[in-house]
């Protein structure tokens, strides 16, 4: 583990799941609750590391739903908390997720993905993009961020602390296997060196008036009953949708062709973007960095010149029904690729546009 500490800024060069327990640390984390499972594991051991050096906790549970429950329990004390996990655990914990939208509670999850489905593989995927924002039995109201380098997942750890302790629904920072275990350099820093304010937290279960309890419900008695409340939700969630929604795009003005991607292969669309502009070619990267709330508008109005998009994933079409709901009614055509579980090169997307 790199010894380094938050003072300043200071460049580094480490693995993702190290980005991760330093970006808590950054955020003021008061706890952090886990349970074991590749390829997250490292988020845990290096935050039992730096836990102690920086008065923070740790408790590892018996297992992810109990994770993800206490720290639901931790969240609603004012503890700032968090917890981390990948594939099966991600599953499992869906329950705590939606408890935690029902609820309103600030809870944050760091989701490093695998292979599925089932157990699978412990490598690398993009196949909980789904399950990410959408798992559970509710409407999704939940703010996903989903990165593409190290200096991101640090950035977007941050933020989501930020996101969900203002807006009150939970946050997920959507990583992979390949983040997770593989080192590239980025700067970490103290919140205040880059002008970044934490939203501070507050204990839940007191914010009643003195003499009165706070009920924070996840029953409800009756249909009309838990429209309401559901209603209730959707309506700070459209609120509070163009305030977090975020992308980049690439040359997409011009653009005949555009790649549409997410995450990790993202960055292999922007080399592929690269070497085709210098060849000539007009082609452009449209990258959704929300990926819940997506940027629908923003997608439509960068493809508007396109004739054709390359929407691809590590997934067998989770991401590609995201992009053709917010592409409903356009003409451009969709071309997939569709990788479930292998990663996606910068040769495998210039070869798929040569095919064009």
């Amino acid at each position: 583990m790199a010894e380094v500490s938050l003072q300043g800024e200071q460049r580094v060069f480490m693995t993702g799941n190290e980005v991760v327990a330093w970006a808590a640390v950054a955020a003021k984390v008061d706890i952090m609750y886990g349970y074991p499972i590749t390829p997250q594991n490292e988020i845990m051991h290096y935050w039992t590391r730096l836990a102690p050096k920086y008065g923070k906790r740790f408790l590892q549970t018996e297992d992810e739903i109990s994770a993800g429950f206490t720290m639901l329990g931790g969240v609603m004390t004012g503890r700032k908390a968090f917890t981390a996990t990948a594939g099966p655990g991600n599953v499992l914990m869906q329950e705590s997720c939606v408890m935690a939208e029902m609820m309103r509670l600030p809870a944050v999850y760091v989701i490093q993905q695998r292979g599925g489905p089932s157990t699978a593989t412990v490598i690398y995927a993009q196949q909980e993009t789904q399950l990410t924002c959408f798992g559970g039995n509710g409407e999704g109201h939940r703010i996903v961020f989903s990165t593409s380098t190290h200096q991101e997942l640090f950035d977007y750890t941050l933020k989501a602390f930020n996101a969900a302790w203002t807006y009150r629904f939970p946050s997920f920072v959507l990583g992979d296997g390949y983040q997770a275990k593989m080192r590239e350099p980025l700067t970490i820093y103290e919140a205040a060196a880059r002008g970044v304010d934490l939203v501070p937290t507050t204990p839940l279960v007191g914010e009643a008036k003195p003499g009165q309890f706070k009920h924070l419900r996840n029953t409800y008695n009756t249909e009309d009953e838990l429209y309401e409340v559901v209603m209730a939700n959707q309506r700070d969630w459209d609120a509070m949708a163009p305030k977090v929604v975020e992308w980049k795009d690439m040359h997409c003005q011009d653009a005949d062709v555009v790649f549409i991607c997410h995450g990790v292969v993202a960055r292999a669309a922007v080399g592929a973007v690269e070497e085709l502009r210098a060849q000539g070619k007009k082609v452009g990267l449209f990258r959704p960095i929300t990926v819940r709330p997506f940027p629908d508008k923003q997608l439509a109005d960068a493809v508007k010149n396109a004739k054709k998009v390359i929407v691809a994933e590590s997934a067998y079409g989770q991401f590609l029904k995201m992009v053709d709901l917010a592409l409903c009614g356009s003409k451009v055509e969709r071309v997939p690729v569709l990788r479930p579980g292998i990663g996606i090169t910068t040769e495998e997307l210039v070869e798929e546009y040569n095919k064009l």
